[in-house]
């Protein structure tokens, strides 16, 4: 790794599928972000595990993430690509951070609140206390202090989220600031929150309000990167638009045609206001989306399914190395600083 150029870290859940938002909003600006930074891509297989999984469901899931990274063009002698769980010190450096955030900052992060409910939420006790769905885990409670770990195990300078993880990059930064008070400046580095440059807004095909994403509505309104083109086909003709057969790029009253001028947008690297003028009937509009999306998602296809387990072993092994070498030395002196005794070694 450079020690010229800032350092970026993003970690991915290792969900085993990776759909048409997640690759024009995320996964294509790393491809370019690994030519302009030091870039450390990290499966966060053990996030995965804050809520209820099958045994080798994860694994499976890593392994599939990890060759859809290597197939979208994410290169292992360029970049840190490596899993989460390989590199123990993660879970040692987690626990450092737990012990330093207090219980109250876990409890206002929006997004616990959010998983809770939809997993029964949160009881209320005959005492007035909060009680917790015995289906909730600790560890979807206190995760953030993991990903904070995540972030600060890596001298990270720079961490590109949404505004949804915007609130996860501030406790990262409170707790950084509060090691540093504590245990002495430059003890870790205290990261920035960047948002990443704006990709394709992908939304949901058949409910065009809300984003792309395998839990809302039906398949029908999600296109997985590794969909075969009929399918692609069908799901675009079938996207749900309006009565009114006039093609204008207009987020809020037409979300459905404005979504498929943002896809093919995106998969042209066109402005979609621009292409609205292309258009005066949806017909054209959905056939030329489709067929744009179908020769994007083409040569990624072809790499994925080109890749083979050995292949993508190596290049994790590679990243393991690397992301090893940079983690060992910060977690020595995160150790040194707060007064850990020695190992000797």
């Amino acid at each position: 790794m450079s020690a010229q150029r800032p350092r970026v870290f993003s970690g991915i859940q290792p969900s085993g599928s990776t759909h048409l938002g997640n690759y024009l909003g995320a996964l294509r600006n790393w491809t370019h972000l690994q030519h302009e930074m030091d870039s450390v891509y990290c499966i966060v297989d053990m996030h995965a595990l804050t809520l209820p999984k099958e045994p080798g469901e994860v694994a499976e899931g890593t392994m599939t993430m990890a060759r859809m990274l290597l197939a979208v063009g994410l290169d292992p002698e360029v970049s840190t690509i490596f899993v989460q769980s390989h590199v123990p010190q993660h879970a040692e450096l987690g626990w450092i951070v737990q012990c330093l955030t207090g219980f109250g900052e876990l409890r206002r992060m929006t997004q616990f609140k959010d998983k809770s409910e939809r997993l029964g939420g949160l009881n209320e006790g005959d005492d007035g206390s909060a009680r917790s769905n015995a289906s909730i885990s600790a560890g979807l409670f206190t995760y953030p202090a993991l990903q904070a770990a995540d972030i600060l195990l890596y001298d990270t300078d720079v961490v590109p989220v949404g505004d949804d993880q915007r609130q996860h990059v501030e406790l990262t930064r409170d707790v950084a600031l509060r090691i540093n008070s504590r245990f002495g400046e430059g003890t870790v580095v205290v990261p920035e929150h960047r948002i990443p440059p704006a990709g394709a807004r992908v939304m949901n095909l058949q409910r065009p309000d809300q984003k792309m994403s395998k839990s809302v509505g039906s398949e029908a309104g999600t296109i997985e990167v590794l969909d075969e083109p009929k399918q692609i086909e069908k799901k675009i003709k079938r996207a749900v638009t309006d009565n009114d057969a006039e093609v204008r790029f207009d987020v809020q009253n037409k979300p459905g045609v404005s979504n498929l001028l943002s896809i093919l947008g995106g998969a042209t690297s066109t402005d979609p206001e621009s292409l609205a003028a292309s258009y005066t009937q949806y017909g054209p509009l959905k056939v030329d989306t489709a067929t744009a999306v179908i020769e994007m998602l083409a040569p990624i296809q072809a790499r994925f399914h080109s890749l083979s387990d050995a292949d993508v072993h190596d290049a994790l092994t590679i990243g393991r190395n690397k992301a090893h070498a940079v983690a060992n030395p910060v977690m020595n002196r995160i150790r040194t600083a707060i007064g850990l005794l020695s190992t000797g070694q």
